[in-house]
């Protein structure tokens, strides 16, 4: 995880704008990275990036240290993520069909990285944000069942619940799009 030393929050959290710059420049890369992997695109994680460093900076005062910024940071970050998915899928339903990521095996420009990767993001896509959001924290960003359940401000129980119906869902889901390139 990402570290910014207490002294420059501290100062951030009384106004100082180049303490909350160095704040931004440091957790940047962080948030937006966990931004695309939660909502699939760049155009919206930028939109949830600006999103969360709004938040940030509004309610940095309200920090206690009770965890680490990065902790925060992340919860903040998965939150605005979850909140734009749900938004979003009220407006149109953002799973794509199979046919949409179906990539012919036969294609040889396609790599197979390629392949895997686009796979990864239908699968992703196909879950609810709940269950999205454990899946990127825990196979993306390494965290543990703990720092999960502290990042989402859930039990542990519920964050293992989670990590199991994710999964299964996106094994199922793999079988059906292996299975409809066979045909």
């Amino acid at each position: 995880m990402v570290k910014v030393a207490n002294e420059i929050i501290t100062k951030a959290q009384q106004g100082d704008l180049k303490a909350f710059e160095d704040i931004y420049k440091t957790l940047f890369g962080y948030v937006s990275n966990v931004a695309c992997r939660m909502v699939g695109n760049m155009e919206d994680a930028e939109e949830v990036t600006q999103d969360v460093f709004m938040k940030i900076h509004r309610h940095l005062k309200d920090f206690q240290f009770q965890s680490s910024l990065s902790t925060w940071v992340y919860r903040i970050t998965v939150n605005s993520a979850i909140n734009h998915l749900k938004k979003e899928s009220q407006k149109k339903n953002n799973v794509p069909y199979i046919d949409d990521i179906s990539l012919q095996v036969q294609e040889p420009s396609l790599a197979h990285q390629e392949y895997q990767e686009k796979l990864i993001s239908y699968m992703l896509a196909s879950l609810n944000p709940e269950q999205r959001a454990v899946i990127v924290l825990r196979g993306m960003e390494g965290l543990s069942y703990e720092e999960i359940a502290q990042t989402l401000g859930i039990p542990i129980n519920t964050v293992r619940s989670r990590i199991k119906r994710a999964r299964e869902a996106m094994l199922a889901l793999k079988k059906e799009v292996s299975q409809s390139e066979l045909q």
